[in-house]
């Protein structure tokens, strides 16, 4: 007999809702992205973000179980991230499952954003399973994480400061391209030279996996305002290029070392920024070259979604993980917290 998931996401600035059956089936996935809203401002407001999620939370809802063609009778659990994110807008979210929670008994289900980043893996691979390392790399988080099991992870290492994701929307931004800043980097550096500027990179020790990004976001602001000073000519396509291979770079040695370390040779790479096409290619690249399996996620995966959110849920129901009314909204949680049992 199939198992439904309701999944709600609401920890950033897409307002989503997905159905599952047996939690890697996808009914339907509905997001409502408030990016033309907030790229006026040259980023998320979370106040902003906190309204539109009230606005959009139920429809969204409805219309994911009318896309599914399920109705909530048919739903076994609900599964909504709790965190880490925008506090405001994380509450939204939570309020709309834990309401319906309360109306219709069904089970309710507090899932971490960033397993919901690794889980999107099994969504897009239906023949991938654990043990594997995963690189998570989002806007705000920067992390090697080895899925043990299911239930299971282990953080190798973690950015001490900026997220690249958040380094590649400040470079963007002071570049002078709209939010989110990224996929504009992403394009530029496929007309540039990487090799134009060096730039450093930061903790590449051997045995080293944390991350950090502030040292490399400062020596690019350096690097542009020195040249506007001096009046001289920036190549955009080449400061992009050099910028994205030193993020890479780092990125790349990291997991590698990581691989080799724990002995893990399937490898995932989940987060907004997987969909970075030359993160994407480098990691295809060395996983050949080290005879690794490299899985990722598709485009709509890899960003913030609610179908990645109903497959976490749909493990997490399987170990009866399931969560209390007393349920609340976390802007910061570690991988694998369960506080709030």
């Amino acid at each position: 007999m199939s198992v439904y998931t309701l999944a709600i996401e609401s920890s950033c600035d897409e307002t989503s809702a997905a159905v599952l059956r047996d939690g890697r089936t996808v009914l339907s996935n509905v997001i409502s992205s408030q990016v033309p809203i907030h790229r006026r401002f040259g980023g998320v407001v979370p106040e902003i973000a906190s309204r539109h999620h009230i606005e959009q939370v139920i429809p969204v809802i409805d219309q994911a179980l009318a896309d599914a063609k399920i109705n909530l009778e048919t739903i076994d659990h609900i599964g909504v991230t709790y965190g880490p994110g925008l506090v405001g807008a994380l509450l939204v979210g939570v309020a709309a499952a834990k309401g319906l929670s309360l109306a219709t008994g069904i089970p309710l289900i507090g899932v971490n954003h960033m397993e919901g980043h690794i889980f999107a893996n099994f969504l897009a691979n239906p023949d991938l399973k654990p043990p594997f390392l995963s690189l998570v790399v989002s806007g705000g988080h920067t992390m090697l994480v080895v899925v043990k099991d299911y239930e299971e992870f282990e953080v190798l290492g973690q950015t001490r400061d900026d997220a690249a994701g958040e380094a590649f929307d400040k470079i963007a931004r002071v570049m002078g391209y709209p939010y989110p800043g990224g996929p504009h980097i992403d394009k530029l550096a496929m007309k540039g030279n990487p090799h134009a500027i060096t730039f450093p990179k930061a903790l590449q020790e051997d045995g080293n996996f944390e991350f950090s990004f502030s040292g490399l976001k400062s020596a690019i602001l350096n690097y542009l305002n020195s040249a506007k000073l001096k009046n001289e000519l920036i190549n955009d396509s080449d400061v992009a290029a050099s910028f994205q291979k030193s993020v890479i770079d780092i990125l790349i040695k990291k997991t590698k070392d990581a691989a080799k370390q724990t002995g893990y040779t399937t490898i995932t790479v989940a987060g907004g920024v997987s969909a970075n096409r030359g993160l994407q290619q480098a990691l295809t690249n060395m996983c050949e070259e080290e005879g690794f399996k490299f899985y990722k996620p598709n485009s709509i995966l890899s960003t913030d979604n609610a179908a990645m959110i109903g497959c976490r849920a749909y493990y997490m129901a399987k170990a009866n993980k399931f969560a209390t009314l007393s349920l609340n909204a976390k802007p910061s949680i570690p991988i694998g917290d369960m506080s709030w049992k």
